[in-house]
């Protein structure tokens, strides 16, 4: 059952929208504004769940999700795609890499619920 979940989005704006979000649906949330800090909150925090943008600077959320796949605390995390990259290119490459989900901005309540629900 998913209690805690991590949102990792370079956006204040989208991050604090998803938390609010998740709050109100009675989750667990932290924050992270890139990928290099969600791998560690994800290391520290071990969340039931993470909501990873694609498009951020320094690491993106492809390159975010590859590291956390590759250690051994961090595999088992569920990780949802919350984007605006709706190419499916894209949505080929998040299922590659192991990805639970994939959301497309903007997205619903409802949406990003489900997402959870699902894993």
């Amino acid at each position: 059952m998913i209690r805690t979940v991590l949102v990792v989005d370079d956006s204040q704006v989208d991050r604090t929208h998803l938390e609010k979000l998740l709050a109100s649906a009675g989750y667990t949330v932290t924050c992270a504004a890139t990928g290099v800090e969600g791998i560690e909150k994800a290391r520290n925090g071990r969340p039931d769940a993470i909501l990873m943008d694609i498009n951020m600077p320094e690491m993106d959320g492809f390159a975010a999700t590859r590291a956390l796949r590759g250690d051994a605390s961090t595999k088992d995390i569920p990780v949802v795609f919350v984007t605006a990259k709706q190419q499916k290119a894209d949505r080929a490459w998040g299922q590659m890499l192991g990805a639970k989900g994939y959301v497309t901005k903007p997205y619903s309540k409802d949406q990003i619920l489900e997402q959870l629900k699902l894993i």
